[in-house]
């Protein structure tokens, strides 16, 4: 039987890609506009209570992600790729428009905040299944040789997702003026990410399953039992504590940091982290690339070595007084580049831990697990930690501690970007 055609693995990746954009989009807007929901839908005595509030909302988010992730990376396994990805845009959709149109604190009290929380748990229930998903998805329909560019592109996608949410809201904010940003442009980004779902939608009903998966459905061995799948899981979820944090705390907080810190305007800061977001769009395909030919493992450790030792000098040096507007977007996309060693070849050696008949379901549940306790979390822990010591820089160390867990477990796992994927 010949092998998918280079068109058929064409089209089915484009609409993994496009789908997982409008997703992460979605999921990730939110954090953009944070200081503006704490004060429409946490009212507070003092400012740093409301962030917290609102940040305690976005990390509530990505509880639910463990959970969609053992269901839907279970549909996955069992029902199929494809399946598992309808859902998922469709709930992430719903949650996002929910969010658009939601009545404020101000106009139905303690509801607006409940109802936010609702909302941000149908948003991360899709996630936790959303990422897992599409990773075995572009991961499998991958010929040999070639995983670490085509996962690439799953991440790719996760990033212009953010990069469009980052993009949208700095846009908003250069658009409009404090008031009218605050009594409604807030909501615009959430409204244009629902309008968009249905295109991710039409274009996944659309697409193959996947060859691998349909060699194991042959075989009747989908979604059968792996007895070392919660060991496996275990290491995807000691893989993953790095990752997370580092995507969450330098991407998603970091324009709050420098309003907070480095007192820049919103759209300052907001387009400082936008380039900082392209810088690492563009960078990660050459990652994945460059693993296929050099392997998985040097590059990951080369990333987790650097954010034990960058973090801590680089954010002292952003509040030393000497640091300029162009500097903090030359750190931002140094730190970029960093993340995109551990971005580009991180979906292939994450799909390559485990075997296909069960991929979707361990690989979510491990990934979605650490996303959910380290990094949706991670603006909340960053923010406490900066209040706790009294340090604007606190938050450098859970970088740091991030990186040396990870460090020790991908040490210990085996190169696989020259195996054939199980």
């Amino acid at each position: 039987m010949a092998g998918p055609t280079v068109g058929e693995r064409s089209k089915a990746v484009t609409a993994a890609v496009v789908g997982n954009v409008l997703e992460w989009y979605d999921f990730a807007v939110y954090a953009f506009v944070a200081t503006i929901i704490a004060k429409k839908f946490f009212p507070a005595q003092d400012e740093v209570t409301a962030l917290l509030s609102a940040f305690l909302a976005y990390g509530l988010g990505f509880v639910a992600r463990p959970l969609g992730g053992i269901i839907i990376g279970r549909l996955g396994d069992t029902r199929g790729r494809k399946t598992a990805l309808l859902l998922t845009i469709f709930l992430m959709a719903a949650g996002t428009v929910l969010i658009g149109i939601l009545p404020t604190y101000e106009t139905i009290g303690v509801l607006a905040p409940i109802i936010l929380v609702v909302a941000r748990l149908m948003q991360g229930f899709s996630a936790g299944g959303e990422w897992g998903g599409s990773t075995a998805y572009i991961v499998e329909w991958a010929p040999a040789g070639k995983r670490g560019w085509y996962g690439s592109f799953q991440q790719t996608s996760v990033v212009a997702g953010l990069l469009l949410g980052s993009g949208v809201a700095a846009l908003m904010n250069t658009l409009l003026d404090p008031a009218a940003m605050e009594s409604w442009g807030w909501r615009v980004p959430f409204l244009l990410g629902g309008i968009l779902g249905p295109v991710g939608m039409w274009m996944r009903r659309e697409i193959d399953e996947t060859p691998a998966y349909r060699r194991v459905q042959a075989a009747g061995e989908a979604g059968a039992r792996e007895d070392s799948g919660w060991l496996l899981a275990a290491r995807a979820f000691g893989f993953t504590i790095v990752w997370t944090v580092c995507f969450y705390v330098l991407l998603n907080y970091m324009p709050t940091w420098t309003r907070q810190y480095m007192k820049l305007t919103p759209q300052a800061a907001l387009w400082a982290n936008t380039i900082g977001l392209f810088v690492l769009l563009v960078s990660i395909p050459f990652m994945g690339y460059l693993s296929d030919r050099v392997g998985r493992k040097p590059l990951l450790l080369a990333c987790c070595v650097a954010f034990i030792i960058v973090p801590l000098p680089a954010f002292n040096y952003l509040l030393s007084g000497d640091a300029s507007y162009g500097t903090l977007i030359l750190v931002q996309a140094f730190f970029a580049l960093l993340i995109s060693m551990f971005s580009g070849p991180g979906p292939a050696a994450i799909a390559e831990i485990f075997p296909t008949k069960s991929r979707s379901t361990w690989m979510t549940s491990g990934y979605a697990l650490a996303v959910a306790i380290f990094g949706g979390f991670a603006p909340f822990i960053s923010v406490w930690l900066i209040s706790r010591f009294g340090s604007p820089t606190a938050h450098a160390y859970y970088l740091i501690a991030a990186a040396i867990v990870s460090t020790i477990v991908i040490a210990s796992l085996r190169e696989t970007a020259h195996e054939e994927l199980a």
